[in-house]
């Protein structure tokens, strides 16, 4: 455990509710695909059902706007993916690229993620967990509040299967530092899958988003770190 987090309270939130601009498309999606794409977080689900067939599952935590998972799940068709986002605007706009390219391998959940995690998914059936450009908290007094600490990594070995993998994105290098110092702790369960026992390139499956785009061509870096559950 790093020795700033040991007195960090579990329970800490590591977003906070933006209410941003729903635009008129997004607000048509939300109010018409509501119920096609969004789950009931008060509801348990077998997933298997819920997708119609039993595949390779995998979360991403703060999908943002949805461009990349939307990406993914066309570009990866027999994957099933959950995504989990707080922010309505951004879930919006998932739903109506997911409608308009006809994808049907993508739910969401508009909840807090740990919580899904933590009670709405089984243990030992989760194929991957993705962490895309987390809000960074790069303030000290901040970094609390980051998601990725002791207690994250035990609750990502309990949900992921034998073989499932961890993998998390930042632009911020001190972030990028401090999930590698989390993550490859002794006995944390898992194991880090890159050869030079840090970082890893960016895999094909991983969408560049206009963001990163443009932080690549002013010269900011990105680490990607990917991590197997031994």
């Amino acid at each position: 455990m790093l020795s700033s987090e040991k007195n960090i309270p579990q329970r800490i939130r590591s977003f906070i509710r933006r209410q941003g601009r729903v635009t008129q498309g997004q607000q048509l999606a939300l109010d018409n695909h509501w119920a096609k794409y969004c789950l009931d977080p008060k509801v348990d689900y077998d997933f298997a059902q819920v997708f119609g067939r039993d595949a390779p599952l995998i979360v991403e935590i703060g999908f943002g706007n949805g461009d990349s998972l939307a990406k993914m799940a066309a570009a990866n068709p027999d994957n099933d993916y959950i995504g989990i986002e707080v922010h309505r605007p951004g879930v919006g706009h998932l739903m109506m690229l997911l409608d308009q390219q006809g994808l049907n391998n993508v739910r969401i959940y508009c909840h807090d993620a740990i919580e899904i995690i933590e009670h709405k998914i089984a243990d030992n059936s989760l194929a991957g967990v993705h962490l895309f450009f987390p809000d960074p908290w790069p303030k000290k007094k901040h970094h609390k509040r980051r998601i990725v600490r002791p207690s994250f990594v035990e609750l990502l070995v309990r949900k992921l299967k034998a073989g499932g993998y961890f993998h998390a994105a930042t632009d911020w290098q001190n972030y990028a530092e401090a999930m590698l110092e989390v993550l490859s702790a002794a006995g944390s369960g898992l194991s880090n899958t890159s050869n030079t026992g840090d970082y890893c390139e960016r895999p094909e499956y991983r969408p560049l988003t206009k963001f990163e785009q443009r932080g690549m061509r002013l010269g900011h870096g990105v680490w990607d770190l990917i991590f197997k559950k031994e």
